[in-house]
């Protein structure tokens, strides 16, 4: 009797497993696929503009970072479905979501630090204020658009990024109060660099930055301040983003 009893609770412990197992399954992410593919393609692309960039690989912290920051949710809801494309998407009032290989090599290229505070200029949904938030330690992001910084400061807190702060302001003039900072993002085409941003910019630190006209040729620049003040360029790839808006 003894052996019977047994072999009914071994048989039920194995059917509890599995209909755990199953449940697991029902209940996973159903963009975790998507999110995959989407950083192979990226790492397919950097490959592809290794001659522009000089960078083959990027860094496995940011690959993992878009492997897990979910870009569905940054999206309008007609889009969800296509939140994994590689490729940028309207978010309304003229602007949009950045390409997620721009994203990537944006984020790659500030070489981000756990310790670093971070200034975002283009707040946009929040995709990539998301994304800097898992490197970094703090990080500002300034948005011009009203409702949309009021969207993106909602989302944030939503999801729990509580290191992300959200201001509406005009983004050329920086965050003076919360200066210098260890890394600069923008994320919207200016026609020349920023002095008020290279000034907030801590020696050795490091600011991204498409420059160029609207509906001109644009590139992607880093810049980094040495140690004495001084600025050093880089000019690294021809892209395409929405102007900088603002009073200046």
């Amino acid at each position: 009797m003894r052996s019977g009893i047994h072999r009914i609770l071994i048989l039920a412990c194995a059917l509890g497993y599995l209909a755990s197992s199953v449940f697991s399954q029902s209940v996973q992410d159903p963009y975790e696929g998507p999110r995959k593919r989407m950083v192979r393609e990226i790492i397919q692309d950097a490959r592809m503009t290794a001659s522009y960039t000089g960078k083959e690989n990027l860094d496995e912290s940011v690959l993992e970072t878009l492997r897990t920051v979910p870009r569905h949710l940054f999206v309008p809801d007609n889009l969800k479905g296509r939140a994994y494309q590689n490729r940028p998407l309207p978010i309304g009032y003229g602007q949009t979501i950045s390409q997620p290989y721009i994203v990537a090599l944006m984020t790659d290229l500030l070489e981000l630090k756990a310790s670093d505070r971070v200034l975002e200029i283009g707040t946009g949904s929040a995709y990539q204020a998301a994304v800097l938030a898992k490197l970094a330690a703090r990080v500002y992001t300034l948005e011009i658009i009203p409702e949309l910084a009021k969207s993106a400061g909602q989302r944030l807190a939503d999801l729990g990024y509580d290191t992300v702060t959200v201001l509406q302001k005009d983004g050329y003039y920086g965050l003076a109060g919360e200066a210098p900072f260890d890394a600069i993002l923008v994320t919207a085409a200016a026609t020349h660099l920023p002095p008020p941003l290279v000034e907030q910019l801590k020696p050795g630190g490091r600011m991204v930055i498409p420059v160029g006209g609207p509906f001109m040729t644009q590139e992607l620049i880093r810049l980094r301040k040495n140690q004495d003040g001084s600025i050093s360029t880089e000019y690294l790839l021809p892209v395409a983003f929405v102007p900088l808006t603002g009073g200046h």
